[in-house]
């Protein structure tokens, strides 16, 4: 229990990680709830002190700008992978 990550820090770390992402582009998996997953590419455009900006690719050309929390990638609520290679960029899903 002693060696364990404050949760603040955790956040911290996620914005720092998340601060060098930035600009790169990521496939995002987010839970909805009730059984809903939404997955979509997109880049990272913006990080925020208390949330970060992807701007996703709609049908037809459009693009729309989704926000998430650090808190959301902390649960595991919203996870994001490399669009080249399919692997997880971020991994802090708690232990059980």
């Amino acid at each position: 229990m002693e060696n364990e990550i404050p949760p603040v820090n955790r956040v911290d770390n996620i914005r720092e990680e998340l601060g060098r992402l930035e600009g790169q582009r990521v496939k995002v998996r987010a839970n909805m709830g009730r059984s809903r997953i939404v997955e979509r590419a997109g880049t990272l455009v913006q990080v925020h002190p208390s949330l970060f900006v992807i701007e996703v690719e709609e049908r037809r050309g459009r693009k729309a700008r989704q926000s998430y929390q650090y808190v959301d990638i902390l649960t595991g609520t919203v996870e994001l992978y490399d669009i080249d290679t399919g692997e997880r960029l971020l991994d802090y899903t708690p232990e059980e």
